[in-house]
């Protein structure tokens, strides 16, 4: 278990923003290892992962993730705040329904808008629930999934 659970770590630092251990506790969540702050702190000694400015990053990857910089005014992706807020979707017609933890529906809104998804229309954002408007069911049905898959990720 420890050595999925290293490799699962690796691969989230090495693709992803990872700003703190609590973060990184959540994303291993979603991913089917529960572990506390103490597992945590001595999976991140072991692997020798760093943390600056740009969150943990592998030994001898520059701080940089792995992954091209990002400027610092750029807003977080869909898979950011999705993995950060995102509990549920579900489609409803020509809608989808995305569940949040409180407070985190307008972030994950903000985002689909930014990310202008053709199959997107628009937003409408509670503080728990997101509502995304497309423009038919087809369409509806392939953003449920593709959230599902970030979700499930």
């Amino acid at each position: 278990m420890k050595f999925q659970r290293h490799n699962a770590i690796r691969e989230l630092v090495a693709h992803s923003l990872v700003a703190n251990q609590d973060e990184l506790r959540r994303k291993l969540r979603r991913r089917g290892f529960e572990v506390t702050q103490a597992t945590l702190s001595r999976d991140i000694h072991e692997l020798r992962l760093s943390k600056g400015p740009g969150g943990y990053s592998l030994p001898g990857s520059n701080g940089n993730n792995g992954a091209a910089a990002v400027p610092d005014d750029a807003p977080p992706s869909v898979v950011e705040v999705l993995e950060s807020f995102g509990l549920r979707v579900r489609q409803a017609m020509n809608q989808v329904i995305v569940g949040t933890v409180m407070g985190g529906a307008q972030p994950v809104a903000a985002a689909l808008d930014h990310e202008g998804w053709p199959e997107v229309l628009g937003t409408i954002a509670g503080d728990d629930t997101v509502l995304v408007i497309c423009p038919d069911s087809r369409r509806a049905g392939e953003v449920e999934a593709r959230l599902r898959t970030i979700l499930e990720s």
